[in-house]
């Protein structure tokens, strides 16, 4: 790429992050974008042919790997031999998380547009995937109890998706916020605990 489109795109890229923060996808406007870049629409269609490509090249890859890291984190699990899996709750899902908190914290404008900007997008449903996937597991998990003879009872649907939803939004509060690092990997600690220990009673652990 030469210096020229480099700068060019870089400016676009500058532009549509503060506008995306500021407005959100939905609201967010191409003719404000390309004005504040100082490029013409033409000029911006040269690069991405919507503003829905514009907001993919903007945080694509790090809700990629954000969605990698955490899928991961379930199959490793699951891959344990299961005697081990009950002595092993929540460390390697807690060795996750704080890589996901570490990373989000390096690309933090990506995370909050993510996370408050995204309505209208493909991204708008992270949470609910990350809710799916959670609940698999934990359907697994009981699974691997039952066959231990640690009999796990079945937890009602919607609470179970009320309590893994908030769990997410309490991490996702932590990015949000913006508060410093040192304290927001104090306050997921805490969190891994309590979720931790809320949920093995509900499993009857």
């Amino acid at each position: 790429m030469r210096e020229t489109e480099h700068t060019t795109l870089e400016r676009i890229h500058e532009a549509a992050r503060e506008e995306f923060l500021q407005h959100g996808f939905i609201q967010a406007s191409l003719r404000r974008i390309v004005r504040s870049a100082g490029v013409t629409t033409g000029a911006f269609y040269g690069y991405y042919n919507s503003k829905e490509a514009l907001f993919e090249a903007l945080v694509g890859e790090h809700y990629q790997y954000f969605m990698d890291c955490f899928r991961k984190a379930q199959e490793d699990f699951a891959r344990l031999p299961r005697e081990r899996q009950p002595e092993e709750l929540g460390s390697i899902s807690g060795a996750c998380m704080t890589e996901m908190l570490r990373y989000a914290y390096r690309h933090l404008d990506a995370f909050k547009l993510l996370l408050v900007c995204s309505e209208g997008t493909r991204f708008s449903g992270m949470v609910d995937e990350m809710v799916e996937i959670e609940t698999k597991s934990t359907h697994d998990y009981q699974e691997v109890l039952n066959g231990l003879g640690r009999p796990s009872p079945r937890i009602d649907p919607r609470l179970e998706h009320i309590l893994i939803t908030g769990m997410f939004n309490a991490f996702f509060e932590l990015i949000i916020h913006e508060m410093p690092l040192c304290r927001a990997e104090q306050y997921l600690a805490k969190m891994r605990m309590f979720y931790t220990a809320g949920w093995m009673k509900i499993m009857g652990q």
